[in-house]
């Protein structure tokens, strides 16, 4: 077995595969494009799923990649475990319809023990197979592999609900009897034991079936095209090749907990206990890949996935004795580690440490306000005269201030506490369901089509025209090819077309089809592309068409027009964003509509509004420099040689399209634009928002909708100033601005004569003192305007020794509003504002000191004053 980095590992399986004639596809971000069943990209096949279903046929159907993922299902393990990672690189090889079985197998065999390649030892080597799989059984067979080596698995077939779907077989090395202390032996692979003996290194899914979740497997159909769909896991075969315990010993990690030793003056054992090592290792490898795509720390998705690694990592730092902000400075040494096949994580350094370094700080302010918050559970242990922390609070401490279980539990135990583990993993197990229950359903493959998959017929944009004659190629009617259409809607193919199909954030064009005579024939409503990419035109028919007949296609001019326009400002817009927020600001999406126009991008916090005047009136600028729009289509290097952007999730072919909009702004873009800036009229900015953690949505209009929106505006303005009787719209601020502290003035008036009369109340008030098992209070209605005025009287109970208690109620229009203020040990304010509350038909909760109720029933509020001596203890 040869002696390799994990960079030559990677590199030999990639030219391996092309040897064999497979196109290799770069990695795709780890954010998903257009496929709302994923958070993150979590295998080689997700980006390539397109391609499985039929909806898109490849140029090349044989297709190798080495693709960066990401899975967070089980965090926890990360660092307990030999091989478990949040991010991974998951190598694989497919075939669309190509090669299959006997292929897919010889040639994995051949990579991994020829002596030109991996040359692994075979006698190493164990393969599983499903047992009614005879065919891959057949061909190990063939290939020299002993029968003895050969593990029939029941669970050796793959499927996720509807789709593609088919039996696999999986590739085993075998460590040696030092990794199977009790020597169980090939029991470990026949019964499915968790081992470190026999290291899953290859899964080879045969995908041959659509599968059917209402129908048995033995009567699943065959796929009209069969697939190959293999993944090898990286970290594992440098961990196997390199001779490493697990895969943290390796090239891959072992920079990063070399620098992690420096930091903290502790030195990683192999032997013993380096799990913090292991984590921080592991996440911040996660942290700079997905920071480096677009991801940010967040409250929600994607964000708090990473916000939860980060703090993961630095709990375990602080486990090694490192206090200051340390994480951001592993961000190079991953760089670096990587740099070979993903040299974008030194390429982003700096943001990536900038924002991995910001959250390193707001966590130490988090950590400090749990650390209080656990004291304060163990303070509550003590004087309840309990020994045992509750699993919901170590979960609250655990979900809301990021402290692992571990932590938590080694304080309280420094403490003598005791810890709830069961009451621990059934919230955690509840917030799971919950979670669960949140995402969205799906995630398989979808059925192949094979009417759409199986048009092959020609067919070109043409870009520089809205009228065009072209002959009709192909006629789907109900899902079935046909000859001619007469009436209701149909899906048309035509040699050559003016219409722009939907791609790209552009919407589809519209218009009409027409026959010689000038009569219109069919309304086009919806144009998108087929699996080979022709442009697919959903019509409502109107009279008969036939196949191979020219018809005229006219686009909509006014709707063409108008997406133009905001099409083009799109492209102003993201450079806009580039030179006033920064770099890091890419497209996440967009929408390009007749109306309006919708850009979504990566950024760390809300857009100010000083930094969205000086975008918008950038834009406006570059529109009224009256800039010629040009395109040239030219490959891929020429392209970005002449520095032009590729868009976020794009892929692109051999040839693509650059659109320049003077020098200020080159692109990548199929769509269709204007031939000059200043078409687009005028530029607006109607919304800035955020849509999801670390991206945010601009929403803006241009030419006729921005004059309307102006309008609007102006329209309120005038509205106000005449409501303010001032004759110049200059004057309103002012004018506003004056009235502004004059209504300051009164309410702080009104507050004075508030406290005069609460305090005229309150001496009266604080003078009938009752008392009941030793313990004084007063309890009574009160009259008062809003609830603020009952923390008013708590305020001026407290600075005197009137009573130990306090109970104010009162009316406030139909709702009634409680207060319960407590000096007494003996009586828990919170606890006693939940017997009081129903009652009036309300409910609230507090402090022992300080607690308030809301109820709806007034007419109880003499009963509720009269319980409260029942409930003094």
């Amino acid at each position: 077995m040869k002696q390799l980095s994990s960079a030559q590992i990677r590199q030999m399986w990639l030219d391996f595969w092309q040897s064999k004639g497979h196109s290799v596809e770069p990695s795709a971000n780890l954010v998903p494009v257009n496929d709302p069943t994923l958070l993150w990209i979590n295998s080689g096949v997700a980006t390539l799923k397109k391609y499985f279903d039929g909806s898109v046929v490849p140029e090349n159907p044989r297709i190798t990649n080495a693709q960066k993922s990401i899975r967070t299902n089980d965090i926890e393990n990360v660092g307990k475990t030999a091989r478990h990672h949040t991010m991974f690189e998951m190598l694989g090889n497919f075939s669309i319809g190509d090669y299959f079985r006997d292929e897919a197998i010889e040639w994995g065999f051949e990579l991994l023990t020829s002596p030109d390649w991996f040359d692994f030892p075979k006698e190493k080597l164990y393969m599983t197979y499903y047992p009614e799989d005879k065919d891959s059984y057949n061909r190990w067979l063939a290939l020299g592999v002993e029968p003895s080596h050969l593990i029939p698995l029941k669970e050796n077939f793959w499927e996720i609900g509807a789709g593609p779907s088919g039996p696999d077989t999986e590739i085993f090395f075998d460590r040696g009897e030092a990794f199977d202390p009790e020597n169980i032996g090939i029991r470990l692979l026949e019964e499915d034991l968790e081992n470190d003996r026999y290291i899953e290194i290859w899964n080879i899914v045969l995908s041959q079936f659509n599968a059917d979740p209402k129908l048995p497997r033995s009567e699943y159909k065959e796929l009209p095209n069969k697939n190959i769909d293999t993944g090898a896991g990286l970290e594992r075969l440098v961990a196997v090749m390199q001779g490493a315990k697990t895969n943290f010993e390796t090239d891959l990690f072992m920079p990063i907990i070399q620098e992690v030793e420096k930091l903290s003056g502790q030195v990683y054992d192999p032997d013993g206990d380096n799990m913090s090592f292991k984590v921080i290792a592991d996440h911040i490898r996660a942290l700079s890949f997905a920071i480096g795509d677009g991801a940010l720390p967040g409250n929600e998705g994607r964000g708090y996935v990473l916000r939860r690694l980060l703090r993961r990592a630095v709990m375990h730092g602080r486990r090694l004795g490192i206090k200051e902000t340390f994480l951001y400075k592993l961000v190079v040494i991953v760089g670096q580690i990587m740099e070979s096949y993903y040299p974008e994580i030194l390429d982003k350094h700096d943001f990536i440490e900038k924002i991995v370094k910001r959250e390193e700080e707001t966590f130490a302010r988090t950590i400090d306000a749990g650390s209080g918050h656990l004291d304060q559970l163990l303070s509550q242990l003590k004087e309840a005269g309990k020994d045992t922390l509750e699993g919901k609070d170590i979960f609250k401490l655990y979900d809301t201030y990021g402290f692992p279980l571990e932590l938590t539990e080694e304080l309280a135990e420094d403490a003598g506490y005791k810890i709830d583990h069961e009451g621990f993993k059934l919230a955690m197990k509840e917030q799971q369901d919950r979670a669960r229950a949140a995402v969205v359903k799906g995630g398989s493959m979808g059925m192949q089509n094979e009417t759409l998959a199986g048009i092959k017929e020609p067919s070109e944009f043409v870009y520089e025209t809205e009228t065009l004659d072209s002959a009709l190629a192909v006629i789907i009617v109900d899902n079935e090819r046909s000859e001619v259409v007469s009436e209701g809607q149909a899906l048309l193919v035509f040699d050559q077309t003016p219409f722009y199909a939907e791609m790209g954030g552009q919407v589809a064009d519209h218009g009409v089809i027409k026959n010689v005579k000038g009569d219109v024939v069919a309304c086009v409503t919806d144009v998108q592309k087929a699996p080979n990419g022709q442009a697919l035109h959903t019509v409502q028919v109107l009279a008969s068409l036939s196949l191979g007949t020219v018809y005229r296609l006219e686009i909509d001019h006014k709707r063409r027009y108008a997406v133009e326009k905001n099409h083009t400002a799109t492209h102003l817009l993201h450079a806009a964003l580039h030179h006033i927020i920064g770099d890091h600001a890419s497209q996440a999406g967009s929408l390009n509509e007749e109306e309006f126009l919708r850009f979504d991008f990566t950024h760390f916090e809300a857009v100010t509004a000083q930094e969205l005047r000086r975008i918008e009136e950038e834009v406006n600028e570059q529109i009224w420099n009256a800039l010629a729009i040009t395109t040239v289509e030219t490959d891929v290097e020429t392209a970005k040689s002449m520095g032009a952007m590729a868009l976020f999730g794009e892929k692109y072919g051999k040839l693509v399209r650059v659109v320049s909009i003077g020098d200020y702004s080159v692109e990548l873009c199929g769509g269709t634009h204007l031939s000059n800036s200043s078409e687009i009229g005028l530029f607006k900015i109607l919304k800035e928002e955020g849509i999801g953690s670390g991206t945010r949505r601009i929403i803006a209009v241009t030419g006729k909708e921005a004059f309307k929106a102006f309008r609007e505006q102006e329209d309120a303005l005038k509205a106000v100033a005449k409501s303010l009787k001032v004759t110049q719209l200059k004057e309103v601020v002012s004018k506003v601005t004056n009235l502004n502290e004059q209504v300051r003035d009164l309410q702080k008036e009104n507050i004075e004569l508030k406290e005069k009369a609460a305090a005229a109340q309150a001496g009266d008030l604080f003078k009938d003192i009752k008392e009941i098992n030793g313990i004084s209070y007063i309890a009574s209605q009160v009259s008062v305007s809003d609830a603020g005025a009952l923390r008013t009287f708590a305020d001026k109970w407290k600075q005197k020794d009137y009573s130990d208690l306090l109970v104010l109620v009162a009316a406030i229009g139909d709702k009634v509003n409680v207060l319960v203020a407590s000096k007494s040990k003996e009586v828990h304010a919170g606890n006693l504002i939940k017997l009081l509350a129903p009652i009036v038909a309300g409910r609230g909760g507090g402090k022992p000191d300080m607690a308030m109720a809301g109820g709806s029933d007034a007419s109880k509020i003499v009963e509720l004053l009269a319980a409260v001596p029942t409930h003094i203890n």
